[in-house]
């Protein structure tokens, strides 16, 4: 149950615990009410409302980030990177307290690398526009259309808006918006982002001594795994590729999903080693990620206390009118979204591919004022781990995620062990 989740969170602000308090008691309430002879009772769906909606998504499709090396290379024409009028949306883009746009170091570091055609790497094109439009599409057949949830215009009071502070993400983020709310907006549109020192919407590996510790050394010792470092030689071999270059199943499958999403391929060969590619790059990565508790926490737990923050805002009768929103959109990344699953417990072992969304829903019964969640990936309904049914009470579904998610102290907390242990060896 939700109280002992909290129990054990003495961090808690008052306000959480005032939705702890409330939550726990409805949900009471509720499973007096709707237990019948058996103990159990179906949920009428037909009673629940919708309250609020958090979707977090994939940037569209881009360039690779590295290319392989190789003398024939893939031309990445500038005219990929056209904007499509149906895209076009106005934005600003501030910090997360209204400030200026921060520095993105990343951005800098993709303009180093100039692919054939002219390109940088990581850019987000045309297609990738699309992909992200028609995302927006979709929310607004769900959320507009279906369903009058959202006003058909961008209004600030029901949406937060926030993205990676990378060029790719916060123009994907436009994309979406433009087909979301193809209207005349009510109101300023802003994109919110962090410095790369404090972002949690990624790995931060920067901010993070013990993950930075962890990790170190461990994507180069993947390829050497037993399976992954005989397919290696085996892909490489075939494409005929120096087995010396550095080249992993992580490159390779960049590369590879970037020219499949553009009708583009440097290698004919390529498609054969496709399904391996993909699986060699999955096993890389959790190879490296490693399968503990204290792994996961450190990459996604501050990004789970965000979303879990939304929640808890959402039930708390004591929230103030103005602060929540009726729909919270991330833009994040591939390596935001595979810990993502993995602790809701719906990884798929695939990767996540360009403008892939998970979203999560917060509805309320109307008669037992019990909450709920469901869960979509890729538009699919999910069971999260620890969830009974695809509808998943909310105090279960917190309950289940606690064991990741990491308050800003208990991040430092934890991202601090290697620094004071660096400090000690020194001394």
């Amino acid at each position: 149950m939700i109280t002992n989740v909290f129990r054990r969170r003495l961090w808690a602000p008052v306000g959480v615990l005032t939705s702890l308090a409330y939550l726990v008691h409805q949900r009471r309430v509720a499973l007096a009410e709707m237990q019948g002879a058996h103990g159990q009772h179906p949920v009428d769906r037909s009673l629940l409302e919708l309250k609020m909606v958090q979707v977090v998504f994939r940037h569209g499709a881009r360039s690779p980030l590295k290319p392989l090396p190789q003398e024939e290379q893939v031309e990445w024409n500038l005219r990929l990177l056209e904007v499509p009028p149906q895209t076009q949306f106005d934005y600003t883009v501030t910090d997360l307290t209204g400030g200026p746009k921060p520095y993105s170091p990343l951005d800098s570091q993709y303009q180093k690398t100039v692919l054939k055609g002219g390109m940088f790497a990581g850019q987000l094109t045309k297609v990738g526009m699309w992909q992200m439009f028609a995302l927006g599409e979709r929310l607004k057949k769900s959320y507009v259309e279906d369903i009058p949830f959202l006003s058909p215009t961008f209004n600030p009071q029901e949406v937060f808006v926030r993205s990676t502070n990378i060029y790719r993400n916060l123009e994907s983020t436009r994309c979406l918006l433009a087909g979301l709310f193809p209207h005349q907006k009510e109101g300023p549109i802003v994109i919110h982002t962090d410095e790369a020192s404090s972002e949690v919407l990624y790995p931060n590996f920067q901010n993070c001594c013990s993950l930075r510790e962890r990790f170190r050394g461990r994507r180069r010792a993947a390829s050497l795994q037993p399976g992954i470092s005989e397919d290696l030689k085996k892909v490489k071999e075939g494409l005929g590729i120096d087995s010396s270059d550095g080249v992993d199943f992580i490159v390779l499958l960049d590369n590879m999903a970037a020219e499949q999403a553009h009708g583009l391929l440097s290698f004919p060969k390529l498609e054969r080693f496709t399904q391996l590619i993909e699986r060699r790059a999955v096993d890389t990565v959790l190879y490296v990620q490693s399968d503990d508790r204290e792994s996961l926490q450190m990459v996604v737990g501050p990004f789970l206390h965000l979303l879990e923050s939304n929640l808890l805002r959402a039930v708390d009768p004591a929230t103030p009118a103005g602060k929540t929103r009726k729909l919270y959109l991330y833009a994040a990344h591939d390596t935001t979204l595979m810990p993502l699953l993995m602790a809701l417990g719906i990884f798929d072992h695939k990767w996540p591919p360009f403008a892939v969304d998970v979203t999560l829903e917060l509805y309320q019964h109307q008669e037992s004022k019990e909450w709920f969640v469901q869960l979509y990936y890729h538009g699919e309904e999910q069971v999260p781990r620890g969830c009974p049914d695809r509808l998943c009470p909310l105090d279960q579904f917190l309950s289940t995620m606690s064991v990741y998610t990491l308050n800003p102290d208990k991040y430092h907390t934890l991202c601090s062990r290697a620094q004071v242990t660096e400090l000690r060896n020194a001394e």
